[in-house]
């Protein structure tokens, strides 16, 4: 199963999600991730942040939805669409959830509030992708309307 997670920039939120995904994931699960607009970059912090909880980032670059290698059964928008922030919609045939998080990317500040928000948006996606590793995927991958209302559960939980 492909899970595909998207934001418009495909350089933070997303790349956290893919690499978290990943390093979790049992076996016939993989993550992709990109953007509408991708920015052609990683974010360094970000990638930082990935390094200094042993999860590797090798191979991952900011790609455009146009570029991925397979197509996903499960798309996840990150984006915080109650900031204002636009959330690009894939269309196709998929599950869909939204499960916002707002940029730490965008943070200002000292150098401890901006590593806060980072650590935040990490928490935030991190307990999001536990719980769902934790779901009876297999049950629920023959009921798409109970994965979906699962889906949409997740994307409210907070650390």
């Amino acid at each position: 199963m492909n899970v595909l997670f998207l934001c418009t920039g495909n350089s933070c939120r997303s790349i956290i999600c893919e690499a978290v995904f990943n390093h979790l994931a049992p076996a016939h699960w993989h993550a992709d991730s990109a953007g509408s607009q991708p920015t052609g970059r990683l974010n360094e912090r970000a990638l930082a942040l990935l390094a200094r909880k042993g999860i590797p980032t090798v191979g991952y670059y900011s790609k455009s939805w146009d570029a991925l290698p397979a197509a996903p059964d499960i798309v996840v928008t990150v984006c915080a669409s109650a900031a204002g922030e636009t959330c690009p919609a894939y269309l196709g045939p998929v599950l869909r959830a939204h499960w916002g998080v707002e940029d730490p990317s965008h943070v200002q500040g000292s150098e401890a509030h901006i590593e806060a928000a980072f650590e935040q948006a990490y928490a935030i996606l991190r307990a999001r992708i536990e719980a769902f590793f934790a779901l009876p995927l297999a049950e629920l991958a023959a009921d798409r309307a109970r994965f979906k209302a699962e889906l949409d559960r997740i994307g409210h939980i907070l650390p």
